[in-house]
């Protein structure tokens, strides 16, 4: 049976077929998805011109309901980091006790936020390719030429359309997956995948992004996300498993307390 291409990396084991490999499939997608929009790219100005209106431009970027939505990836984006830095904190803390969450699976994730919306998307991609927005171009009342996908221009300096930063966080949140119980992971991934769908389409609504901007960023993403869990999950190094992490946390939490022991002691003989 063929495995969902967003939810695999996160699962299950790597399958023995190629085909059915995440990083493959992913990469695959890229191609794919790459290959319809230079063949197309009408479709970009389709799909977003069903959210534009000549009279009022994207009307949907107005709407509280909408904006709310925006406000929700930043929200859950934050929540996450900080429930990943406290669990190492407190693991830091208390060396003896045992940590909350697999150490794995949050450099697992932690990885995958920096080098996937932080280095790739935003760090490469949207910093360099110069890819005018929707609001930018003529079509929907900017003065900028449309420009297909993939082609680099200087049509726009900086915090470009190409690709989108938050598709790519927003489908970053599939991969917290990993932290649920085995048998709630696959339902949890897809509650999370629709949830990452919403978010990344709302770019779109409000004229942020090209529908193209937004599946690369979801290819590219996962496609980073695949390779990064066969590292640190599915097939780590022996010290990036389990025991070595939360060993090393602990060395590492009993020497802190022993620095802060000799200041404190250090303090109270002055």
């Amino acid at each position: 049976m063929t495995r969902p291409l967003l939810t695999a990396p996160f699962l299950s084991p790597r399958s023995p077929a190629l085909a059915d490999d995440p990083i493959v499939r992913s990469a695959a997608l890229v191609a794919v998805v790459s290959a319809v929009f230079l063949a197309f790219p009408g479709i970009d100005l389709w799909f977003t011109g069903l959210f534009y209106d000549p009279a009022t431009g994207f009307p949907m970027s107005r709407l509280a309901a909408f904006t709310g939505l925006r406000d929700v990836n930043d929200l859950l984006l934050s929540v996450a980091v900080l429930v990943m830095v406290a669990t190492v904190a407190v693991k830091l803390a208390w060396p003896a006790r045992p940590i909350a969450l697999p150490p794995s699976r949050i450099v697992f994730l932690l990885t995958t936020l920096v080098l996937g919306p932080g280095l790739l998307v935003n760090g490469i991609f949207k910093s360099n390719w110069g890819r005018p927005r929707p609001t930018m171009v003529d079509a929907f009342g900017g003065d900028a030429p449309f420009v297909e996908v993939w082609r680099i221009t200087d049509h726009c300096a900086r915090n470009c359309s190409f690709v989108s930063g938050e598709a790519s966080s927003a489908i970053w949140f599939v991969a917290l997956a990993v932290l649920a119980p085995p048998r709630w992971r696959l339902p949890v991934a897809k509650a999370l995948l629709v949830l990452a769908v919403f978010l990344s389409l709302n770019r779109v609504a409000f004229g942020g992004h090209f529908l193209s901007d937004v599946v690369l960023s979801w290819g590219l993403t996962v496609a980073l996300m695949a390779a990064v869990y066969r590292v640190t999950i599915d097939a780590p190094p022996a010290w990036l498993t389990d025991d070595s992490l939360e060993g090393g946390l602990a060395r590492l939490g009993q020497r802190l307390r022993g620095v802060a022991s000799g200041w404190s002691k250090g303090e109270r003989s002055r």
